[in-house]
């Protein structure tokens, strides 16, 4: 109570002297900012949509940071490229009585290339600002206006994008001509506030109040399928000279396909060239096999990001001649080449990455940040993924596999799906045999074969194609054991569909088992133990998500002293659940001790109420694969 007073009467002399407060952090209510770190005082988005080719964004917020946790907020990134201007940057800082305590000046505004590191032609840049403070809490004020000369794509609104940043108002507003009304699409808000703007102008407005971020919890679905958010899309647009229509997927990819007409032309002696490869062959796999073949000898992928270039393929006869592209080159280069041997490739817009979340289907719009090439092949479809020169043929993995793309024709664009990947195909089978000596140290020879999604395990598909040394590291670092010395290794790999890589070592496991008096103690889970348990939750409020299935099979065979034997060998372990099964068994005969762990993992979504099960799942599982055997000498 004395402390209130205090601020009261400090605020109150301010006022008398004629400074002015903003943004006090004590009104605040403890409801908005309780286990926060940072509050959003208020954050204005305003689009207006000028044209079919233009539209700009006044961006203004006021965010308080309340410790140390928020200190990223206090750095403000405005991207933008040459169809996006930048302009009005201005910044404000507030001490936590709400007293100004700084102004940006334009000289501490960076302006830097947006390298990404592999670009070889970008007009992508960054306006930067940092406005933080030595001691908290402090509230920054900023706003600016971005104007593009384009209407292909508008920024989705969230309501948050970070748990442990709330805000007391938020609103988002988009103003449009009479006749070029955009689509919208509400997910958890409320439809939009409709009113009259300038003449011949409409306006659609959401306005939110104390928004308290619902906790992001392990294993729960995408952002956007959890946070309360406002998509906006364009019906009619114009994108570098040429005109579309967004309201179908089929008029988008439309779109796209006048955009990439006369690009396909090659070279005569390439022509020529292609012919003479596929001679003999004929499917059209085996024709594609090929040409893939002679895409990754020839070309690499490099990232060219500038205007238009950004959405329109570059001539596959520029490529041809400098022998690099970026996505939509390298696919629209590889189309041309299948269409000269007799196959008919596609174009496929896709929405990349193994942490992207999935296309929203019922709202056709700008949501891919990637290409590949669709090659039906009757009941089949060949994929082809053209950046890399090392991808197995014909295999999408976690970047693009199990997903809606757009496939681009002549008559518009078709959403179809790649392939996913089951239990049975991402298998990792290991066997090994460990000869185990009276003191405790073992030399092992262990023979572990990856397959399908686990062909990516630690980046094993990268290492498969590097030199010895770099695969010696790769098994040094992923090798789950304390104590070992590498005897030998080899890694092998077979590029299907479905990718197999075996990795073959030896190793010296130096006390691997622990010797005390007479007793023995070894764990018979080689190399492949789980330690993790999900965290708990005193109740989930969101479905639970798994998404890869997959196979693990460890067969170990121990060989063991005659003069030692076990103590006690534990009954087979079976532990079932929604997510999956676990089975261990352990024999022990004439040959030694043979341990066989089996566990098979389900993809699928989950009722929330089902994540105290895959807890207690995880918790068993954990217990199983760190058990302990004793062993007893016999003397």
């Amino acid at each position: 109570m004395k402390s209130a007073l205090s601020i009261m009467l400090v605020l109150a002399t301010f006022k008398l002297i004629g400074a002015e407060i903003k943004y006090p952090v004590h009104t605040i209510s403890q409801e908005v900012k309780e286990n926060m770190y940072a509050v959003v005082r208020e954050k204005s988005v305003k689009h207006s949509i000028k044209s079919r080719n233009n539209y700009s964004t006044v961006y203004r917020e006021v965010i308080t940071i309340l410790n140390a946790n928020g200190k990223n907020y206090a750095t403000v990134s405005i991207a933008y490229d040459k169809l996006t201007s930048v302009k009005g940057i201005r910044a404000t800082v507030y001490n936590a009585m709400g007293l100004e305590i700084k102004k940006l000046k334009q000289n501490e505004i960076e302006d830097l290339s947006a390298y990404d590191g592999f670009s070889l032609f970008s007009d992508n840049r960054v306006k930067m600002f940092n406005l933080a403070q030595p001691s908290y809490p402090f509230t920054i004020e900023y706003e600016y206006e971005l104007t593009n000369a384009y209407l292909y794509s508008l920024p989705t609104f969230f309501l948050y994008t970070d748990d442990e940043v709330s805000a007391e108002r938020l609103s988002f507003s988009v103003t449009y001509p009479s006749g070029l009304k955009p689509r919208v699409r509400v997910f958890k808000t409320p439809d939009a506030m409709v009113a009259q703007a300038a003449p011949g102008f409409e306006e659609m407005k959401w306005e939110f109040t104390n928004v308290i971020p619902v906790k992001f919890e392990y294993a729960s679905p995408f952002l956007n399928e959890v946070v309360p958010h406002i998509s906006v899309a364009p019906n009619e647009f114009e994108y570098g000279g040429f005109a579309g229509n967004m309201n179908t997927w089929k008029s988008y990819g439309l779109w796209q396909s006048k955009l990439n007409e006369n690009r396909e032309t090659l070279p005569e002696n390439t022509r020529k060239k292609m012919l003479d490869l596929v001679k003999g062959a004929k499917s059209v796999e085996e024709k594609t096999r090929i040409v893939y073949a002679y895409l990754q000898n020839k070309t690499r992928y490099v990232s060219i990001q500038e205007g238009i270039g950004g959405l329109q393929p570059f001539p596959a006869t520029l490529v041809d001649e400098v022998g690099y592209g970026d996505c939509k080159a390298l696919s629209n280069y590889t189309i041309a080449l299948l269409r000269e041997v007799g196959v008919q490739g596609y174009y496929a817009k896709i929405r990349a990455g193994d942490h992207e979340p999935p296309l929203v289907l019922d709202f056709p719009s700008h949501q891919t940040n990637h290409i590949i090439v669709a090659v039906p092949n009757g009941a089949d479809t060949l994929w082809l993924e053209c950046t890399s020169q090392t991808n197995p043929f014909g295999y999408l993995g976690t970047f693009t596999g199990d997903r809606h793309a757009l496939m681009v024709t002549e008559q518009g664009g078709v959403l179809v799906k790649t392939p996913a990947y089951s239990a049975a195909q991402n298998t990792q089978t290991r066997v090994a045999t460990v000869v185990v000596d009276k003191l405790g140290n073992a030399q092992a020879s262990v023979n572990t074969t990856f397959r399908g999604l686990q062909y990516e395990n630690d980046n094993l598909n990268i290492v498969v194609d590097q030199a010895p040394d770099e695969q010696k590291k790769w098994i040094q670092k992923t090798t789950a054991i304390p104590n070992f010395d590498i005897q030998s290794f080899s890694i092998t790999a077979r590029k299907d569909k479905v990718p197999t890589a075996t990795v073959t070592s030896t190793y010296n496991l130096n006390r691997y088992a622990q010797v005390s008096g007479k007793r023995i103690f070894l764990a018979p889970n080689l190399m492949n133990r789980s330690t993790f348990i999900p965290p708990p939750v005193n109740q989930r409020t969101t479905p639970v998500v798994r998404n890869m299935s997959y196979t693990d099979i460890d067969s170990i065979r121990y060989n063991i002293p005659e003069e030692i034997y076990p103590e006690f060998i534990p009954e087979p372990i079976k532990y079932v659940s929604p997510f999956g099964q676990y089975e261990v068994s352990i024999k022990f005969d004439q040959q030694g001790l043979l341990y066989v762990r089996r566990i098979e993992m389900r993809k699928g979504v989950y009722p929330a109420e089902t994540y105290q099960q895959l807890i207690e799942f995880f918790r068993n599982i954990s217990k199983a694969d760190n058990m302990k055997l004793v062993f007893l000498h016999k003397t």
